[in-house]
């Protein structure tokens, strides 16, 4: 028996050994494993830290009228009921579920997942670990500046994108932009133009249709082809411009249902652009620009991709589809983590749908805020009273906007981190084949011929698209897309870092252009 035992014990480890192979032992394989884990903690655990900064504005006001406070209860005023506020405080403060639960709110709506913030992830950097520039303060005339462009884009929703040139809401929205004192939105030769309107400030924002390619496009998905109409709402539906139903959302109120127009259309305007970000998933657009650039062929993927000049393998589950679609999906996530976290636990800034009750209970006599002059005296703040007998900003969505901070927008960061894998894989510089672009009406695509566009340039554009979009509807400020690109573009560089050390390919590294113009190579 004994005997018998040992020569099953011998062809057992005989087999093993024929069975298994590869470069290392199941033993030095798991040690391997261990060190890149453990190199990949001692980094992040000895990365620099700097302390958060926020503007201020929330000790500088005791009635915190420059905060995000929707949802809790409020006075005639609008604002915050404090007892709510600071139970809301002490709940994040704490991290306790049932602080949490003891906030005492205004209404049905609830807050939108305040405790993401405190998730942990284990690839990349923490995401209390990565800071924003400290946004506009509340009287500033940069604050002032991004709230006209937030009016002027409710006010031009219905203005074709291949009609601003010349139509008169839009011209007089750029002539009045470049007349502020710190607007820092793009500009041509310091002057805001009808070309430059509402775009992004990376690279390749300006050149073309405002539209990114990846947002008019077929999408290949599998067997199927996707056509990106879109359902839109009807041309002059605006909502919360009367006083009693911005002052109920406020408290967490219930909302009427959208309007919808019959007819599908591929985004032409601001109205579009709007209702995409509305009902979006959270990584869909990087994942159409994925299934898309799939489509292009070899010529469409980066130089540095290991496989670009074997002779024998190709890439599938590294450096193929399932890898970047896989990556695309992962940062997004994590990416909104970073977001959560910077919103509830370091700025808690308020929206602008929540600032225009602030500049109407002002301007009609209510109350008295410390707005700028420049916002105060603007012609689009009385244009806005004319069409609408209130200073409330119109918005795009019958709820206003989302429970959750304005800084930065999430739409943004997860935008900015998906964008930032897709043009680590693929080539920026490779010319989009057939470009188009959408007519007056959404009902077809034309071809478009002017410039050459480029992958990095309409990947930047996609990005600019979803994160200003929610600007467009109401929502957000430029600086919350802005800083939210940067923030999930930090967020993907992080991860791509870490996953750089795990592949067995020869592999230099992810080459790609940050949104600054800067080109760097991860590790």
């Amino acid at each position: 028996m004994r005997r018998r035992n040992r020569r099953k014990n011998r062809m057992r480890k005989h087999c093993e050994k024929k069975c298994y192979l590869g470069p290392l032992s199941a033993k030095e394989r798991n040690e391997k494993a261990f060190t890149i884990r453990y190199e990949a903690a001692e980094d992040q655990r000895n990365a620099h830290l700097s302390r958060p900064v926020c503007n201020g504005d929330e000790w500088l006001y005791p009635k915190k009228i420059a905060n995000f406070s929707k949802g809790l209860p409020h006075n005639s005023l609008g604002e915050v009921d404090m007892n709510s506020y600071n139970r809301y405080i002490k709940a994040l403060n704490s991290g306790k579920v049932s602080d949490f639960n003891s906030i005492p709110m205004g209404g049905p709506v609830k807050l939108s997942n305040p405790q993401a913030a405190y998730a942990l992830d284990l690839i990349g950097s923490d995401s209390h670990k990565m800071n924003l520039a400290v946004p506009p303060t509340f009287s500033s005339a940069w604050q002032a500046g991004e709230m006209a462009e937030v009016y002027w884009q409710a006010l031009t929703r219905d203005v074709s994108f291949s009609e601003y040139s010349r139509n008169p809401l839009t011209k007089a929205a750029a002539a009045e932009l470049s007349r502020l004192s710190d607007f820092r939105g793009p500009k041509s030769n310091g002057e805001v133009t009808t070309e430059t309107l509402f775009r992004g400030n990376t690279p390749g924002d300006l050149a073309g249709p405002y539209i990114s390619q990846f947002l008019w496009k077929d999408i290949p998905f599998g067997a199927k082809t996707i056509t990106q109409q879109y359902r839109t709402t009807l041309p002059d539906s605006y909502h919360l411009t009367s006083y009693d139903a911005w002052l109920n959302i406020q408290n967490g109120g219930s909302s009427e249902a959208p309007k919808y127009d019959l007819k599908s259309r591929y985004i032409r305007n601001g109205r579009d652009l709007s209702a995409y970000v509305h009902q979006d998933f959270s990584y869909q657009g990087p994942l159409s620009a994925c299934l898309i650039l799939l489509s292009f062929g070899k010529e469409a993927i980066a130089q540095t991709n290991p496989y670009m000049n074997s002779a024998t393998e190709g890439g599938f589950v590294t450096f193929g589809a399932a890898h970047i679609l896989d990556l695309v999906a992962k940062v997004t996530r994590a990416a909104l983590e970073a977001a959560w976290c910077q919103k509830f636990l370091i700025h808690r800034r308020l929206r602008p749908e929540e600032f225009g009750g602030r500049v109407h209970n002002h301007l009609t006599g209510e109350t008295c805020y410390p707005f700028h002059k420049e916002l105060l005296e603007s012609q689009v703040v009385q244009q806005t009273f004319k069409q609408f007998g209130t200073y409330l900003l119109p918005m795009a969505y019958p709820e206003g906007c989302p429970t959750h901070p304005a800084y930065p927008a999430g739409h943004a960061c997860l935008a900015g981190a998906g964008a930032t894998v897709l043009k680590a894989f693929f080539n920026e510089n490779f010319h989009i084949p057939n470009p188009v672009e959408a007519n007056s009406d959404g009902l077809s695509l034309i071809p478009y011929g002017d410039t050459p566009l480029t992958i990095g340039g309409e990947l930047n554009k996609l990005a600019s698209n979803i994160a200003l979009g929610r600007d467009t509807a109401g929502v957000h400020w430029r600086s919350d897309g802005i800083e939210g690109l940067k923030l999930g573009e930090t967020v993907a560089i992080e991860i791509l870092k870490d996953y750089s050390k795990t592949y067995n390919e020869r592999f230099c590294g992810f080459t790609l252009t940050k949104f600054d113009g800067t080109t760097i190579t991860i590790k």
